[in-house]
C-alpha cells in the first residue's frame, strides 16, 4: 500500500492520478463507442435514443460512482491510521453494500425508465430505442457496482494501475462486441446495450480475482465476506450522501434534456453526440477529485492538519488546469470530435452549439467537484449535498422555468452550465475551508493516541 503522509505531494498525486485518468478516460471512451457505432452505422434516429437515454443511465451510474466514493474516503482513513481490523472490515461489509445497491437500481431502472423518459417529452421517434436502451443498461448495474468497490478500494492504497488494466481489456471487449452486435447482428440500440452489459460482468469478475489475490492488507477473503453492524452506517450514510450529490447533477440534466427535447431530432442529435465530451473531460478532471480526498483521506488518518491542506490545493490546481487544457482542445478541434458520431454536417453544427459553450467553462467545475470530495474525505457530505441541491439542481431547473423559458434559444439553455459552476463552486469552496479550521487533534495523554474531532 501506497503512504501519501510524507513526501513530494504534487508529484505523487500526478503518479497517482496519471493511470486514474486513463482508466477513467477508458471508461468514458469506451462508453462512447455506444454512441459512436450507433450514430456511424444505425443512423441518427438511433443516435438520438441512446443520447435521450444516455443521461438517465448515467444518473443511474453516478449514484454509483457516488456511493463508491465513501468506500475510497474510510479505506484511506484506516490505511493512514494503520488500522488493519477496521480496514478489512470496510472492505468486506462495502462489496456487499455495493452489490446490493446495483441490484435496486437495476429494479428501478427497468420498472421506471419508461415513466421517466416519457416524462422527459422523449420525442415520438426515439422513445422506442431510448426504453430498450436504458432498461438493457440497467442490467449491468451490479456489475459496476462491484468493479467501482474495487476501484475505490485499490485507489485508496495507491495502486490506479490494476484498475486501468482490467478497464483495458474490458473496453475492448465491449468494441469487438459492439462491431459484432450493430455492423452484422444488425441490433442496433439494443446491441451496443448488449455489448455494454457483457463487458460490465467480465469487468466485475476480473476485479474479483484481482482483489481475493491483493497482497495488501485491504484484499478480499471470501470466508471474511459479511455484515459488520458498525461499519453499515458509516458506509451508507456518507455513501448516500455522496451518491446523492453526484446523482443530482444527472437529475438537473433531465430536466435540460427536457428543454432539448423540445427542438427538432437534428438539434437533439447534436446535443447527444456534443454530451460526449462533458463525460471525457469530467471523468479525466475528477481523477484528482479522488485523488484529493485520497491524500486527504490518509493525512487525516495521520492527523497531519497542514499536509490536507496542501492535498486539497493541489488537486484543485491540478484539476482546473487539466480542464483548462482539455476545453482549449475542444475549442480547436471541435468539428473533428463531433465528427467521430456523426457524418450529417446539420448534426455536427448543432452540436458545436454547445460544445463551444462548455469548452470554455469545464475547468471552473473543478472548484466545485474538488472541494466536495474534499469535504467529503472529512466525512463530511450533508452540507455539501445541500449546497449541490441548491446551486446544480434548483438553480438549474428555475433556470429552464424562467430564463429559458422566456429566451426559447438553446445558447440561452446550455448558459446556466457556468452560472451554476461558478455559484456552487464557490459555495463548494467556502464549506470546506470552514470545515477545515474547526479541525482539532486531541491527545489522549494516557493511551497516547490522537483523535480528529470537527467543532
Amino acid at each position: 500500500m501506497k503512504n501519501y503522509t510524507k513526501g513530494p505531494i504534487f508529484g505523487q498525486m500526478l503518479i497517482f492520478s496519471i493511470p486514474l485518468i486513463f482508466t477513467n478516460l477508458l471508461q468514458v471512451l469506451f462508453n462512447l463507442c455506444d454512441v459512436a457505432v450507433v450514430g456511424r452505422f444505425a443512423g441518427s434516429i438511433a443516435l438520438g435514443s441512446v443520447g435521450s437515454s444516455v443521461i438517465l443511465v448515467q444518473l443511474f451510474l453516478a449514484f454509483i460512482i457516488g456511493m463508491s466514493g465513501s468506500i475510497n474516503v474510510l479505506t484511506a482513513l484506516y490505511i493512514g491510521a494503520k488500522n488493519k481490523k477496521e480496514l478489512s472490515e470496510t472492505v468486506h461489509t462495502s462489496i456487499i453494500i455495493s452489490f446490493v445497491e446495483g441490484v435496486i437500481i437495476l429494479i428501478i431502472g427497468i420498472t421506471f425508465s419508461p415513466i421517466i423518459l416519457k416524462l422527459l417529452h422523449t420525442k415520438d421517434d426515439l422513445i422506442s430505442g431510448a426504453i430498450l436502451y436504458a432498461r438493457i443498461c440497467s442490467v449491468g448495474m451490479p456489475a459496476l457496482g462491484i468493479y467501482n468497490w474495487g476501484n475505490a478500494v485499490l485507489s485508496a492504497t495507491g495502486n490506479t494501475k490494476k484498475p486501468l488494466y482490467f478497464l483495458t481489456i474490458s473496453g475492448v471487449i465491449n468494441i469487438v462486441l459492439n462491431l459484432f452486435f450493430v455492423i452484422i447482428c444488425h441490433l442496433g440500440v439494443a446491441g451496443v446495450a448488449l455489448a455494454s452489459v457483457i463487458s460490465q460482468y467480465i469487468l466485475a469478475i476480473i476485479i474479483i480475482v484481482a482483489m481475493l489475490n491483493e497482497k495488501s492488507d485491504a484484499k478480499l477473503e471470501l470466508k471474511k465476506i459479511r455484515i459488520t453492524e458498525k461499519k453499515v452506517k458509516p458506509i451508507v450514510s456518507l455513501g448516500v450522501l455522496s451518491g446523492f450529490q453526484s446523482a443530482v447533477f444527472h437529475f438537473a440534466n433531465l430536466f435540460v434534456q427536457a428543454g432539448v427535447n423540445s427542438f427538432d431530432t437534428i438539434l437533439v442529435s447534436g446535443n447527444s453526440a456534443a454530451t460526449n465530451a462533458d463525460s471525457i473531460v469530467y471523468e479525466s478532471m475528477a481523477a484528482f477529485n479522488t485523488a484529493g480526498a485520497t491524500f486527504i483521506g490518509q493525512n487525516y488518518g495521520a492527523k497531519d492538519k497542514k499536509r490536507m491542506l496542501k492535498s486539497y490545493l493541489t488537486a484543485l490546481f491540478s484539476s482546473m488546469t487539466l480542464g483548462l487544457i482539455m476545453g482549449i482542445a475542444l475549442l480547436f478541434f471541435g468539428k473533428e470530435f463531433l465528427s467521430l458520431f456523426s457524418n450529417e454536417t446539420n448534426v455536427i453544427n448543432a452540436g458545436l452549439k454547445r460544445l463551444n459553450l462548455m469548452a470554455a467553462s469545464y475547468f471552473i467545475s473543478a472548484l466545485m467537484d474538488v472541494s466536495i470530495a474534499a469535504s467529503r474525505a472529512l466525512h463530511k457530505s450533508a452540507w455539501p449535498t445541500f449546497i449541490v441541491i441548491m446551486g446544480s439542481c434548483v438553480f438549474r431547473v428555475l433556470w429552464v422555468k424562467t430564463v429559458f423559458a422566456l429566451i426559447g434559444s438553446i445558447p440561452s439553455l446550455y448558459l446556466l452550465y457556468p452560472f451554476s459552476f461558478i455559484i456552487t463552486g464557490v459555495a463548494e469552496v467556502a464549506y470546506f475551508v470552514y470545515c477545515y479550521k474547526k479541525i482539532s487533534f486531541k491527545s489522549d495523554s494516557t493511551t497516547n493516541k490522537h483523535e480528529a474531532i470537527l467543532i
